[in-house]
């Protein structure tokens, strides 16, 4: 199971796997993460880091929907004088890396109902404990 690792190291772990299946879209390197950030992410391979992210995410939450994951991701905006405001990350990145996921078959759609959202397959459980199982 997951939790007997720390998350960060078994992130960093799927985000190299992940590197090896998913690509990374050309306009990745100029995008903020959220309205909230003021700059793009410095770290070149983040796009992996986040795709592994959501995988953990999926696992250990899912079914979960898009909304909940922009909610997740999203952070307080720093707006001068005026107190800070929470703001949601951003839902093309988030749609993008699921739909990347389910090409992988490592999540799946959950049918509509009690199960709506997305859900980690069993191929997607392998994949992560094998990698808590390896560290």
């Amino acid at each position: 199971m997951i939790g007997k690792t720390k998350s960060s190291e078994l992130i960093q772990k799927a985000a190299i796997e992940l590197k090896k299946t998913i690509k990374k879209p050309e306009w990745a390197s100029f995008v903020k993460t959220g309205t909230s950030r003021e700059r793009p992410p410095v770290d070149e391979d983040w796009w992996y880091m986040r795709a592994a992210s959501i995988l953990r995410r999926i696992y250990i939450k899912g079914p979960i929907g898009v909304s909940k994951l922009k909610t997740l991701y999203g952070g307080k905006k720093n707006r001068g004088y005026k107190p800070e405001k929470f703001f949601t990350g951003s839902g093309k990145i988030i749609r993008v890396i699921l739909q990347q996921l389910e090409k992988a078959e490592l999540i799946k759609q959950g049918s509509k109902g009690v199960h709506k959202g997305r859900m980690v397959t069993p191929k997607g459980k392998k994949f992560l404990d094998a990698l808590v199982k390896n560290g």
